[in-house]
């Protein structure tokens, strides 16, 4: 009884176990509630267990452009995550490669056999054993063009992979940039409306003094009162847009968003002061450039690898096959003493193979190739039509982003200069507390239009460099991927 219950027990704890795994390996009960089961508490252990990558800035130097972007190449794990696809392609490579060597294997056949023997009118008992050590070898010798075709394949697959490489740091600079000019945007617009909140302030003590003095009314100390509430809103807005900025920046780094970086300003980069190429000088280096075009050229070719291969199945293919070893055997016979002996052995032969009728599998696969080409080709011609429009917007983007950078630079300083005016004549009663306000909003927006003008032309110029694939054409930093 003891050990029938012991059974049981050991049965009930194998089908608990059982009945847990088939829950943790199951879709969810139904389609209103939470999914909840074992496996998702491992799941979390195993994401705490992998340890997240971090790095060190120095919080006292003031990063350029070209120093985030270094950084960020470094540590992206992106950058990583496409190398180690780069490198197993080459390793595809490889193996693609090693089709054209022979095969040598080291084979050992053991066995040991006992049957009957008939020998004159009864049957006597045999045991045999055999051991054979031997090498053996195959070699593809001819097949028609497979083989190249594979290689072709996998050079292709190589290409494409390193292409993509290039495109993610294409993307990679990019972000940066981008996240980078926001930044400086950003700044610039918290320290435009700090000087709008100053001249707001300074606009409404002149507005009280005068009020002191009899010059002015109660409404218009009112007014600019109201004038330094809303500067002080405006301001408000402003830090959080930088605030949100800075996570921006220093998240595409791979950083906390909370990491204290300083970045160079916007006051010390030089913005381009004119296009340095035509349109179709731009459109041209980005068809030879783009790696997405690249990439569609690398599937042309993998394309057509696939169209040789499928022809190499109606060609005969020759193999080389071969065996050696030697050969220990003992026997024994029912009455008879015990032999023993051994030997050299070893075959060789060739051996032709040719698919006659395979269902019309060929001629699919030869269709297949064929579609599959001409669709790359398609496709190239597409995504030109599709880069021309890209570096085209861009192009034209920049160059109203010039001419709106001079427009912003020339109305800021003609709304400085009214505000001054307007000011002074405030200040002689020649002008009321609305014009003040309406001279120091005009100077405001003024001051925000000429930030914006100016970081709206280094994201435009980046742009344009990252439509046309400039940006990959720069220097390579010091760190490895």
């Amino acid at each position: 009884m003891a050990k029938f219950s012991s059974a049981m027990i050991v049965f009930a704890l194998a089908s608990g176990a059982a009945v847990r795994i088939a829950a943790a390996q199951s879709a969810p009960p139904a389609p209103d509630k939470v999914w909840h089961a074992p496996a998702e508490q491992g799941l979390s252990r195993s994401l705490a267990a992998h340890p997240e990558q971090k790095y060190e800035i120095d919080a006292t130097h003031s990063y350029s452009l070209a120093e985030l972007i270094d950084l960020a190449q470094r540590h992206n794990p992106e950058t990583r995550e496409a190398w180690q696809a780069a490198r197993a392609k080459a390793d595809e490579l490889g193996i693609a490669r090693s089709q054209l060597f022979p095969t040598l294997t080291a084979v050992v056949l053991a066995s040991s056999l006992r049957q009957a023997a008939l020998l004159s009118s009864h049957f006597d008992r045999q045991t045999e054993g055999l051991f054979i050590p031997e090498l053996h070898v195959t070699w593809l010798v001819f097949d028609g063009g497979e083989r190249g075709a594979t290689i072709d394949t996998a050079k292709a697959n190589l290409l494409a992979a390193d292409v993509s490489f290039n495109d993610t740091h294409r993307k990679l600079i990019y972000a940066v940039s981008s996240a980078y000019y926001h930044l400086l945007n950003a700044r610039g617009q918290r320290e435009a409306e700090e000087a709008s909140l100053k001249n707001a302030q300074a606009v409404e003590d002149q507005a009280h003094s005068r009020l002191d003095n009899g010059l002015a009314t109660r409404p218009d100390l009112l007014e600019s009162t109201a004038a330094r509430a809303q500067a002080e809103y405006d301001l408000q807005a402003a830090i959080g847009t930088e605030a949100i900025a800075h996570g921006e920046l220093a998240t595409t780094m791979g950083l906390p968003p909370e990491t204290e970086l300083t970045v160079v300003e916007i006051d010390k980069l030089q913005p381009p002061a004119a296009m340095a190429d035509s349109v179709d000088k731009e459109i041209e280096r980005a068809f030879s450039q783009r790696p997405e075009l690249l990439t569609q050229i690398t599937r042309l070719r993998a394309a057509s690898a696939s169209i040789k291969a499928a022809r190499s199945a109606y060609i005969p293919s020759l193999d080389l096959v071969g065996d050696g070893g030697m050969a220990r055997a003992y026997g024994e016979l029912d009455q008879l003493p015990r032999t023993y002996a051994q030997g050299e052995l070893w075959d060789a032969g060739l051996e032709l193979r040719w698919t006659l009728f395979d269902g019309l599998r060929r001629e699919r696969e030869m269709a297949r190739a064929k579609a599959e080409k001409k669709a790359a080709e398609a496709g190239i011609d597409a995504l030109r039509d599709q880069v021309s429009n890209e570096v085209w917007a861009a192009y034209t983007n920049m160059q109203t982003a010039l001419r709106q950078q001079q427009a912003a630079a020339a109305l800021l300083a003609s709304s400085s200069e009214a505000y001054n005016a307007t000011r002074e004549s405030y200040s002689y009663g020649v002008r009321n507390i609305i014009d003040v306000i309406t001279a120091q909003k005009a100077l405001a927006q003024a001051r925000s239009e000429d930030v914006f003008a100016r970081t709206q032309l280094l994201l435009q110029s980046a742009t344009l460099a990252f439509r046309t694939g400039d940006l990959i054409q720069l220097p390579p930093g010091k760190g490895t991927p």
